[in-house]
C-alpha cells in the first residue's frame, strides 16, 4: 500500500462524518489576512524546480522579519492547503526570536483532492527541497522545515535529506512507508488522544521516536496529555477569529476538534510554540 493510499484510510477512518461523506474545499490561497490588528505582509513568489526532467515553477508565499540573512523555515501546511491556519502559524514563525524568513510552498498545487485520487509524494518532495533552495539563494544560511499533519509527515522526511537541512519540527503526523535514517535535529509533536492509527497517535509517535534514536541526530518527541490531533489550530481564540471574519467553520476539523476540549487548550499550543522557538533558534541561528 502506498504512503497516500495508508493516509487516506487512516483519515477516512477516524475523520468526523462530514468528511467521511466526502464533503470537501479546495481552498485557493488567501488574500491577505489580519492576525492582532496587523495585515499580514506576505509575498507571492515563484518558486523555480526541476520535476521529471522538466523545468516549472510553483507558488510560494513569503513572510520575513529580521536581516537578510536571517535563518529561514519552509512551513509546510496540512491536507486543506495554504488556508487559513498555515497563513498565522508562518506570520507567529516569523516574529519568534530574533526573526525568521518563513516560505509556505503550495505544495498541492492548490488542488486538495489529492488526498482522494492519490498523492504525487515525489513531486512534493521535490518542491520543498526547491523550496530550502530558493531561501539559501536568498540569504538565509540555515534553513529549517516545519510542518502540520500531512506536512509533518513530509518534514520528517526531509529530515532524510542529504545534504541536509539544518533542522525540522514535526506537528501529528509522520510518512507511512519506514522512515529512512534521519541526518539532521528533529522535534515533533502528538497528542495523546489522536487516534489517527499509524500516522499521528501515541503509536506513531513512539515508533518515530525509536527511528530517531537509531539515526542518533538531536531529537525530541512531546506528546501531550488530553490532546487530540490538529491542537495547534484549534483554540477558542482562533475560532472566534475565524468566525469574526465571516468564514464558515462547519466544515472545519479543527473546529470540531476544539470545540470538544476546553479552553485551557490554549497552554498547550504556547507550550509547543517555546518548544519550536527554542529548537529553531538553537540549530538555525548558531
Amino acid at each position: 500500500m502506498t504512503a497516500s493510499l495508508r493516509m487516506l484510510r487512516v483519515l477516512r477512518s477516524s475523520a468526523p462524518r462530514f468528511l467521511t461523506k466526502g464533503r470537501r474545499r479546495t481552498f485557493a490561497a488567501p488574500p491577505p489576512l489580519y492576525i492582532d490588528g496587523t495585515k499580514v505582509p506576505f509575498e507571492k513568489i515563484q518558486i523555480p524546480t526541476k520535476w521529471k526532467q522538466r523545468k516549472n515553477t510553483f507558488d510560494g508565499y513569503f513572510v520575513g522579519n529580521g536581516e537578510g540573512n536571517a535563518p529561514g523555515i519552509v512551513l509546510l501546511q496540512d491536507w486543506l492547503g495554504v488556508d487559513y491556519h498555515v497563513i498565522n502559524h508562518a506570520l507567529r514563525i516569523s516574529r519568534l526570536g530574533g526573526g525568521f524568513k518563513v516560505l509556505i510552498p503550495d505544495v498541492y498545487g492548490g488542488n486538495q483532492d489529492q488526498l482522494f485520487k492519490g498523492y504525487d509524494w515525489k513531486g512534493a518532495m521535490f518542491k520543498v527541497h526547491s523550496s530550502v533552495e530558493w531561501l539559501k539563494t536568498n540569504g538565509s544560511k540555515k534553513v529549517g522545515v516545519a510542518g502540520f499533519c500531512k506536512g509533518g509527515a513530509l518534514a520528517v522526511t526531509c529530515s532524510s535529506f542529504f545534504p541536509p537541512v539544518d533542522a525540522v519540527v514535526a506537528f501529528y503526523g509522520i510518512p507511512g512507508f519506514l522512515l529512512a535514517n534521519s541526518h539532521c535535529p528533529v522535534q515533533a509533536h502528538f497528542g495523546e488522544l489522536d487516534d489517527l492509527v499509524g500516522f499521528s497517535d501515541v503509536t506513531a509517535a513512539k515508533k518515530l521516536e525509536g527511528k530517531l534514536k537509531e539515526s542518533r541526530v538531536p531529537h525530541e518527541v512531546h506528546i501531550y496529555p488530553g490532546y487530540r490531533h490538529a491542537f495547534m489550530n484549534g483554540s477558542s481564540k482562533r475560532i472566534k477569529r475565524w468566525n469574526g471574519m465571516g468564514l464558515p467553520d462547519e466544515d472545519e476539523i479543527a473546529v470540531q476538534l476544539a470545540r470538544s476540549r476546553p479552553d485551557e487548550d490554549e497552554i498547550a499550543v504556547q507550550l509547543a510554540w517555546s518548544r519550536f522557538e527554542t529548537w529553531m533558534t538553537r540549530f538555525l541561528s548558531s
